[in-house]
């Protein structure tokens, strides 16, 4: 957890259960100004599910602070998630990499102040699926969303399983590394 307040890249893999999202949450949470008005973080998982239950975890953790996070993916009406970006503004956004990505092609999601760029599971994501589009390819979306974001900015990826292919895409979307499994 040092290196991640420092500011640095992580690469990362632990077991399940072993505190990642809590690395990540309180990292987030000690670097985020109460004059943030803008997303600072952008949290990308590739499943509602996971996203629902790391937004879970922001919120049980920045109770007392001033922060908001808002949840993001397909399958929910998005015109409510629009009208809550516009209004709620928040810090923190985890979502879904195809959700994020039609926000923030519609200009609706603004990353240009994005301070953290966070992918859970990352293995999941940025596998190339590559079924001559019969398949949604996640790694083009994330791809498509970290070039919106600022360069100069924090990578931090997580996952249980890292196989060595993967771990050479990761490195490919960070500055200087700290990659040290912790199992």
């Amino acid at each position: 957890m040092p290196n991640s307040l420092l500011g640095l890249d992580i690469l990362c893999q632990a077991k399940s259960g072993m505190g990642k999202t809590a690395v990540f949450v309180l990292t987030v949470l000690n670097k985020l100004q109460p004059d943030d008005k803008e997303v600072s973080c952008l949290v990308l998982a590739h499943t509602r599910e996971l996203a629902y239950q790391i937004a879970k975890e922001f919120e049980r953790f920045s109770k007392d602070l001033p922060y908001k996070t808002m949840v993001i993916y397909g399958g929910e009406p998005i015109d409510e998630q629009i009208n809550k970006l516009k209004t709620d503004k928040p810090q923190i956004v985890v979502g879904t990499p195809g959700r994020v990505l039609a926000l923030t092609k519609k200009g609706l999601l603004e990353t240009k102040n994005t301070q953290t760029f966070i992918l859970d599971e990352c293995d999941k994501m940025l596998k190339e699926l590559g079924n001559f589009k019969l398949t949604p390819d996640m790694r083009a979306d994330v791809q498509s969303i970290f070039k919106s974001t600022p360069h100069k900015k924090q990578v931090m990826m997580f996952s249980a399983t890292l196989p060595k292919d993967i771990r050479e895409v990761c490195r490919k979307f960070m500055n200087k590394v700290f990659s040290k499994p912790f199992l």
